[in-house]
């Protein structure tokens, strides 16, 4: 099994202060994760005046505003930051991710020199910004909260008349409830997704804990995307939903654990129960003394441990047969 991609999500738990990010970037690097993501909009590109903030959004902040706009103008992060941080990462070894939510944001992380473009769920019925990412040609991460089958068909036919061929796209399952029910996870739904479209798959997980995301591994998944924050009672949309630190170091061990345990597929014996078979298999040994030349039959002999003797599958074949010595009490045949 190939390494599992995993992406520790800051979003916008950064609260728009440039060292609370890059606090979040040496706690995902502390977790040994493979990139840290941010989300790069420009507020009144992505959202009209009028528009409300999502109930969990609401219910997070407790602010007393309503506006889903006044709350994204606060948390943008302009192309100074974008590459002060970028230039964080560098130093720190690991990948810098964004979201992009816009076309202007899309141009700007292009400048920047990203590799990977993060696609999120509420784009995915979004023709003109698919075209425009499929358009760069380069590694692709579809997130599918909210979609079915037909508009991931739809979406990943965009990115490839635009140029973004099959093996640069890799298709997340995920739910946009923060946090999201167990009972709406659907995890099965991740692999139907690989399945139908021959295509490379993962989990975007929002639920509390880390057993989904480490069941995904389990189930195929090349990629894990998750948010976290520093502490989970600090304000803000997504805090509540996100791993703490420890958290997050407790899911990389989880998932690193699991892609070890999956192993090849092969059922043989592996290498640290080797030891184990003579001690805990059996063998055919007398059951009493007998004397050379008689008869071994089911009356005077058993099966014992250890297996250092003939091996009981072959009892059919040495009852009837004629003992060639003597043998002791508990002797092996």
């Amino acid at each position: 099994m190939s390494r599992v991609f995993i992406i520790a999500e800051a979003g916008v738990n950064h609260n728009g202060s440039v060292e609370l990010a890059k606090k979040l970037i040496d706690v995902a690097v502390d977790a040994k994760v493979d990139a840290v993501k941010f989300q790069t909009f420009k507020a009144e590109k992505l959202v009209s005046k009028d528009a409300k903030k999502a109930k969990y959004q609401s219910k997070n902040m407790n602010d007393g505003d309503d506006s889903q706009y006044n709350m994204l103008k606060k948390l943008e992060l302009d192309i100074d930051t974008h590459k002060e941080l970028i230039s964080y990462c560098n130093t720190k070894n690991i990948m810098f991710l964004s979201t992009p939510f816009d076309h202007d944001s899309i141009d700007m992380l292009d400048s920047l020199g990203l590799e990977i473009f993060k696609i999120p769920s509420g784009e995915i019925t979004n023709l003109p910004y698919l075209r425009h990412i499929g358009s760069l040609k380069k590694q692709v991460i579809l997130s599918t909260g909210m979609a079915n089958i037909g508009e991931i068909e739809d979406a990943l036919d965009i990115l490839y008349k635009a140029g973004t061929i099959k093996e640069n796209i890799t298709v997340l399952h995920a739910n946009t409830m923060y946090p999201t029910p167990m009972e709406d996870v659907n995890l099965n739904a991740m692999v139907t997704i690989g399945k139908t479209f021959d295509i490379k798959y993962g989990y975007s997980d929002h639920t509390l804990g880390i057993e989904v995301p480490t069941a995904a591994v389990a189930m195929g998944a090349s990629c894990i995307e998750k948010h976290f924050t520093l502490d989970k009672t600090m304000s803000g949309p997504d805090h509540k939903a996100s791993l703490e630190p420890h958290e997050l170091k407790d899911m990389v061990k989880a998932i690193r654990n699991i892609e070890v345990a999956m192993g090849d597929g092969i059922k043989k014996p592996s290498r640290s129960e080797t030891p184990n078979i003579q001690i805990a298999r059996k063998s055919i040994v007398a059951l009493h003394d007998i004397k050379k030349g008689e008869m071994l039959t089911e009356n005077n002999l058993t099966i014992k441990r250890p297996a250092k003797g003939i091996n009981p599958m072959r009892w059919d074949e040495i009852i009837g047969t004629i003992a060639q010595k003597d043998y002791k009490a508990d002797e092996l045949i």
